[in-house]
């Protein structure tokens, strides 16, 4: 197929193919698709190419991106000063050293794409791996000698067709998220608050509710998000290396990439794509990967639950803050295309399960022992509350006052009268003249 494609044989339809990898397919498009994978067969690259990733990205942003006028700027300036003044009243952890900033959409693909790259890194490796596992099994045994130079060929081209599926997925959120903070994982450096004022205004769209409380409902949110991991040190390099270890478990299924190549009909490249969206080509989940996902959701939680609860805090006053709140909610449930395009190539959702549990666990923390006490809980990794504490507050709530739980209190009542009745000489549950020798009841 490559061969064909390559040639410009009338095999294959260009456009058909990039369509199916989800790349644009008009005509400059494909010319440059084909232009790149020409190049990436002589080139003997490997992994992601990140360049062409982040000139892809850009492209993407660049359609229908607006420029920022000085009103607008102003604008955003005013609300995060005030956002910061509401925050220091209900958090204990120390404001920015920097003035949020405002960025246009390509200049957030810019800023997060270092990111992006590294998270889609071992998906891409895994891919390759497993294309040039099939390649070398297949070959007759002739040509297996030659399969080394071959399987470079495959892992650049793939590295390629990853990089331009990455730069399209990253240019399309840029057109989705609001904040620097708004998939939850920290993209940008720590302590930079962002936020995308044409995508701000076209969240506030139809809610009939005015400009300047969004943003300042959205400046709150962000500078919390921003804050929390300014003072947490340990929490970015954490999450991030949690979501590449759980990449890296992701393997291929080669059974299925071969049933593809079996079946593959060049002038119906849908099915590929059906088997690249839907996930086909993933096995399910090993033990091992099911345990690091949940231990990944549930730091995802901690940190989008937190922010919840502080933001609707400094945002009691603020008249539109429940409605606002309400369609964050329901935006984040639902997530964007883009987000599940990213999804499919990582193999991870973005969006935390729990968040619900974790925003009321971290309300009882702060109803029990204060902001400082909540917050002092995030100054080391050992001290953060478990997915346990998130099912039940009731846990760290006691383990933070120093009471004990019902549960805990009736353990300890009855682990009492067990000891007392062994000294009494009898046996728990009965009684001691049951338990003493006969000569002993005579």
């Amino acid at each position: 197929m490559l061969r064909e494609i390559l040639s410009g044989g009338a095999g294959v339809d260009p456009a058909q193919l990039a369509g199916a990898a989800g790349l644009p397919n008009d005509p400059a498009s494909v010319a440059a698709l084909f232009s790149q994978l020409q190049q990436a067969m002589t080139s003997g690259g490997d992994g992601i190419n990140r360049d062409l990733a982040l000139q892809q990205g850009v492209a993407r942003a660049n359609q229908g991106q607006q420029d920022t006028d000085a009103a607008t700027r102003a604008a955003w300036a005013q609300a995060q000063h005030v956002a910061a003044l509401w925050l220091d009243e209900v958090v204990a952890v120390s404001s920015l050293t920097e003035p949020g900033v405002v960025l246009s959409r390509r200049r957030w693909v810019e800023q997060t794409m270092p990111v992006w790259t590294q998270l889609a890194e071992p998906v891409a490796s895994s891919i390759a791996d497993s294309l040039t596992k099939v390649m070398s099994e297949q070959a007759p045994e002739e040509l297996r000698g030659m399969m080394a130079g071959a399987s470079q060929m495959m892992r650049s081209i793939g590295g390629t067709l990853f990089a331009m599926q990455l730069g399209q997925v990253v240019g399309q959120l840029s057109a989705e998220v609001v904040t620097g903070g708004d998939v939850g994982i920290p993209l940008l450096e720590d302590g930079v608050a962002a936020v995308l004022p044409q995508n701000a205004a076209e969240f506030g769209d139809g809610l009939d509710i005015p400009d300047d409380q969004i943003q300042l409902y959205l400046a709150v949110r962000e500078l919390a998000h921003a804050r929390l991991f300014r003072h947490a040190r340990w929490l970015r390099l954490r999450l991030i290396s949690s979501i590449t270890d759980f990449a890296r478990g992701i393997r291929i299924d080669t059974e299925r990439i071969e049933e593809l190549a079996s079946d593959f009909d060049p002038s119906n490249p849908e099915a590929l794509r059906d088997a690249l969206v839907n996930g086909s080509l993933i096995p399910p989940k090993t033990e091992e990967q099911q345990v690091a996902l949940a231990r990944l959701e549930t730091m995802l939680a901690l940190i989008e639950g937190w922010v919840d609860v502080v933001t609707a805090r400094a945002t009691e006053r603020l008249p539109s803050s429940g409605a606002i709140a309400e369609t964050i909610r329901r935006r984040r449930a639902t997530g964007g295309p883009a987000e599940s395009a990213f999804g499919t190539l990582v193999g991870l959702e973005l969006r935390p399960r729990r968040l619900r549990e974790a925003a009321a666990m971290w309300s009882a923390v702060t109803d029990a022992v204060g902001v400082a006490g909540r917050d002092d809980l995030w100054s080391h990794p050992d001290l953060l509350p478990s997915s346990t504490d998130v099912d039940d507050p009731a846990r760290i709530v006691a383990r933070l006052t120093g009471e004990r739980t019902e549960e805990e209190a009736s353990e300890a009542d009855a682990f009492d009268q067990a000891l007392e009745a062994l000294l009494r000489g009898e046996t728990p549950g009965g009684d001691a003249d049951a338990d003493a020798p006969d000569d002993e009841r005579d």
